[in-house]
């Protein structure tokens, strides 16, 4: 019997109102209209082909010209409105951005300076400041929110690597534990990336991040709608996400977005959502603070192993640990003690560190959510970091790049 809502009756009921009307059609021989589907009760006995959904002619030229004219019209806007907002077109730190650099290595970069840890290392080491200072622009590895443990390891067991690594320590190293953080997809590009990936990377750098402000994760409309003030559902954490900080350059040198020097509502809200990812967030579980200790045990024998790799083959390898300050810095103290963790890592590797605690020269810099350098902080703070390197551990020029 055919449904409610099968074309067959339409069909009848239109045979109907056509012969009421004193027309010749009767439901035997009516025919249907073009834009009317057939169904399988229209070809009985007969094996059933996808149905066939007959479109009406409509003037396409005319609806593709709409649709394409209220496309830019609603990009520009968007596109106004970040830029108002006081964004500029910038490269996207971006999966694909990083494995491109970790290619250089492959690729007969292999004596150079690395740069591995995460956003202070990102944005405190200016690159340009570092080349005019060496003569050779170092590869910046570093991946905001993630430890560097499984990079250190890459290296550690790629023999093309033979050049100098500087790795920047944070708290998050003995509290993730060696393989976490927010960009360990990163990694996973690497080793895996195809063919449509390395296109599509391509093309995003040539002709999309270059001209377009709204190009970046923090300003995609999802984003924007989470951010919202909706209301909490009952039991449920907010989960705050870290705002726009930087930005980039094509080989990832970033700087601090200057929104945070010049708004104080923006850095309100930044220094509030790193409140809220740290020192107001609820504290760990009993399960979760038992697990702690072997964490940082797994990750510490991990770095040992990997560093003692590289230093087999006669890479150098120095730790660094860049300035924190306010409430920031107290919560690292208080959560890793220093002895517990930067200490225990120089004592169980035999790798020298900086610390900047122990040098007037790398603090007094002003970092406006607490735990970045402003761009022009940044700048002096690599000549002072470098000039350290140089003084206290041999790091002259090294020979240049290979064209």
């Amino acid at each position: 019997m055919p449904s409610s809502t099968s074309s067959s009756e339409l069909a009848a009921d239109v045979a109907m109102a056509m012969a009421g009307d004193g027309g010749m059609a009767t439901a035997d021989r009516f025919e249907r209209p073009g834009f009317v589907r057939l169904t399988a009760s229209d070809r009985p006995g007969v094996a059933q082909p996808v149905p066939e959904r007959d479109i009406p002619p409509q003037p396409w030229g005319r609806i593709l010209l709409g649709a394409l004219v209220l496309f830019l019209l609603l990009m520009a806007a968007w596109e106004w409105h970040w830029r108002a907002f006081g964004a500029t077109p910038a490269y996207r730190n971006s999966d694909g951005a990083w494995t491109l650099q970790r290619r250089r290595i492959d690729h007969g970069e292999g004596d150079a300076t690395v740069l591995l840890g995460s956003s202070r290392m990102l944005s405190d080491v200016q690159l340009p400041v570092w080349e005019r200072l060496s003569g050779r622009r170092p590869i910046q590895l570093a991946l905001e929110g993630t430890t560097p443990t499984v990079p250190l390891e890459q290296l550690a067991d790629d023999p093309d690597f033979t050049g100098r690594l500087l790795v920047d320590i944070t708290a998050n190293l003995f509290r993730a534990g060696g393989a976490g953080g927010a960009r360990v997809s990163a990694f996973k590009r690497y080793r895996e990336e195809g063919p449509s990936q390395r296109i599509g990377q391509w093309l995003s750098m040539r002709l999309l991040e270059p001209y377009l402000a709204f190009y970046d994760p923090d300003f995609a409309l999802a984003r924007v709608v989470r951010r919202q003030a909706w209301p909490q559902r009952p039991g449920l954490a907010p989960r705050p996400a870290v705002r726009k900080l930087f930005v980039g350059t094509a080989d990832r040198n970033n700087r601090l977005w200057d929104k945070l020097e010049h708004d104080p509502r923006y850095l309100a809200e930044v220094r509030d959502g790193w409140a809220k990812l740290n020192w107001q967030a609820p504290p760990p579980t009993p399960a979760e603070q038992a697990k702690l200790p072997r964490q940082r045990e797994e990750t510490l024998q991990r770095v040992v192993a990997a560093v003692a790799k590289l230093r087999a083959r006669g890479v150098q390898v120095i730790f660094i640990r860049h300035p924190t300050v306010g409430p920031y810095a107290a919560f690292d103290n208080k959560t890793v003690p220093r002895a517990d963790s930067w200490d225990l890592l120089l004592a169980r590797t035999g790798a020298p560190g900086i610390h900047f605690e122990d040098y007037p020269e790398l603090q007094g810099y002003w970092l406006p959510e607490w735990s970045h350098m402003a761009a022009a902080d940044a700048d002096r703070y690599t000549v002072a970091l470098y000039r350290i390197l140089e003084r206290e551990h041999g790091w002259a020029p090294p020979s240049p790049a290979p064209r």
